[in-house]
């Protein structure tokens, strides 16, 4: 797949088949993730990878529980309080495998949930050209970064959950979701200049 066209119809996948995703699938989009660029070529990321699916549903009710009972800011969670409150509700989207990029602090790395970011969608990227979906499930990560969560998936106490993101083969297809135009300024130009 072209980059371009890898950019413009990468989609956010929430329904996922059952297909389960091989090791050295997943280990060449960790790959990919560890291309992106990186501030001092520090490279601080780690991964943690949960294929099994009793912990999969263990992470989606464990971080639906945590942040209803938690502080989150209201106006955010009461608009998906009734969502995150339903049992049936799969915050992972029956996905087959979560790939969680964390920062490792035994880096000191002052840009390291950046780099994670970039690392992020490189992985998102990669794994759309493979024809495997995504999806970043940030309401996960509050979950992951606690105690019970690291001891539970054996994620060292070091590492700091930044980008749980969901990887399946899409069951379903969204429609490009449409864009606002970008906002711009241009400094340094002859129009700045008329402007100013």
């Amino acid at each position: 797949m072209e980059l371009f066209e890898a950019l413009y119809t990468r989609r956010a996948i929430r329904k996922f088949t059952d297909a389960a995703i091989d090791r050295n699938t997943i280990l060449s989009l960790v790959d990919a993730a560890i291309q992106a660029p990186s501030a001092l070529d520090l490279q601080p990321w780690a991964f943690a990878v949960i294929q099994k699916r009793a912990l999969l549903d263990r992470i989606s009710s464990a971080s639906k529980e945590h942040l209803l009972a938690g502080s989150s800011p209201a106006p955010l969670l009461a608009k998906y309080r009734e969502m995150l409150s339903d049992p049936s509700f799969d915050l992972l989207y029956g996905a087959p495998a979560l790939v969680v990029i964390c920062a490792d602090s035994a880096i000191e790395a002052e840009a390291a949930e950046e780099d994670c970011c970039l690392a992020a969608g490189n992985l998102m990227l990669a794994a759309h050209a493979k024809a495997l979906g995504t999806c970043w499930i940030g309401f996960a990560q509050p979950w992951l970064s606690t105690k019970v969560a690291k001891k539970e998936l054996g994620i060292p106490i070091g590492w700091r959950p930044i980008a749980p993101i969901v990887l399946g083969e899409p069951a379903h297809l969204p429609p490009p979701p449409p864009r606002r135009e970008a906002k711009i300024v241009w400094s340094g130009t002859k129009a700045h200049e008329a402007l100013s």
